[in-house]
Formats: C-alpha cells, structure tokens, sequence
C-alpha cells in the first residue's frame, strides 16, 4: 500500500496546502497619519515611507486612497493587509453603485462597514494589521473616525494614528478650533508632520497631503518638506 497517496483528512493536526494564511507579523509597515477638521472640510496627512522591519526600504508608497465620491481613507500599519481592505471596498462601492439609486455612501456608512470588518476578523484572530483613518463630507456634513485593528473606534474633529497618537495629538488638543481656516489648517498639519519627522525614525520628508471640501474632493500635493 503506498501510504504517502492516502488523503489526509480535512481536520488533520499536519494541515495541508489548502489551510488559510495568516498574516502574524507586519513585514512592510506606513507610520503616522493626521487628519482634521477645517471650518469647508477635511485636511488629512501622511508621508510616503514604507519600513521592511527597521528598514526605510520604500519611499513612494500611498497610504490615502479615495473611496467613493464622499470619503478619504487613510492607513498606518502592514501595507499589504491595506491592500486588502482597499478590496473589500472597491467591491462595497461596486456593489452599491449597482443599485442605480441615486444615493451613494458617506463616510460614516464606510467607517461603520470598517468598524465592522477589523472586530470580525480580530475575532478569528485574523486581524488585519491596520490602524484606519476615515474622512469626507456628504451633504454638507463633515466626518472623521479612526478605527484601530481590535476594531476600537472613535469619531472626533482631529484623529491621528502610530506615533501621531502621542506627538501630534497634544498639539491638535491645544492648538485646534471649530472656526479653523484651509491656511491654518496646512501650517497645523505641517506643524505635526514635522515632529513626527523629527521624533518617529519611520517617518520620511515626502508627504502625501489630501483635502475634502463640502463641494469635491481636491488632491492637494506631493511634496518632500
């Protein structure tokens, strides 16, 4: 009898090739993104490093990405899980823009839809290695939330992620108010990105800066500081 043809069964401890990945350690990581609330919209930042471990081994990758007509999503944390949620998106938005309704979702449908879709995998103990920023405005109505891989979620007028929970929060706490203009608004943001550029060994001097006014949403600039 040749034993090595026999079939494992579906329950075997040895596993097969079939068995599920998992990802158990973030390999290539993005740091910090900030994100407020102005008096006509949204500003939300980041720059464009991606570490391998303690390598800064990429210096061009997107961490914001557009969802829909209304909303902005932001990401720290393993890139290639972002990669996967950015999926799980386009395939909501397509799915949604299938019913021909008229209506399209906003960003506090999509940060409900995110809430969801980390606690649900943080309870397979699959998470997906991400800490998420979520920005737009639909009819007149600014959002930001934040949402964390456990699938911890708040929403506030100023949110931040890695490093900017404890650099660039302070100064947003102190510095941050309800009448904000676009031009203090940037200096702000800038402000923050600088003593995460300063502090944060991740982070690099090329920005990725993205507003949402009530009208569209504009991509602002590119840039290294």
């Amino acid at each position: 009898m040749n034993f090595m043809a026999l079939k494992q069964p579906e329950n075997s401890l040895l596993g097969s090739e079939s068995d599920s990945q998992r990802t158990l350690y973030p390999y290539v990581t993005g740091t910090s993104v900030v994100a407020l609330k102005y008096k006509d919209g949204i500003l939300m930042a980041a720059d464009m490093g991606g570490s391998y471990g303690s390598t800064l081994r990429y210096k061009s990758v997107e961490r914001m990405k557009p969802i829909g007509k209304h909303s902005l999503l932001g990401a720290s944390g393993e890139i290639s899980d972002f990669q996967e949620i950015l999926h799980y998106l386009d395939e909501l938005i397509l799915y949604d823009n299938m019913w021909d309704d008229g209506n399209s979702l906003g960003p506090k449908e999509v940060h409900n839809y995110l809430t969801r879709v980390m606690y649900n995998r943080r309870n397979k103990f699959n998470p997906l290695w991400n800490s998420l920023v979520l920005g737009g405005v639909k009819n007149g109505n600014k959002y930001l939330g934040t949402v964390s891989m456990i699938g911890v979620n708040f929403e506030d007028n100023h949110v931040a992620t890695g490093f900017g929970n404890h650099l660039a929060r302070p100064i947003l706490r102190q510095e941050w108010h309800e009448n904000l203009s676009f031009e203090d608004g940037v200096k702000l943001l800038e402000k923050c990105v600088h003593v995460l550029l300063y502090r944060d060994r991740s982070a690099v001097n090329k920005l990725q800066v993205h507003i949402f006014l009530y009208t569209c949403r504009l991509h602002l600039l590119d840039k290294s500081s």
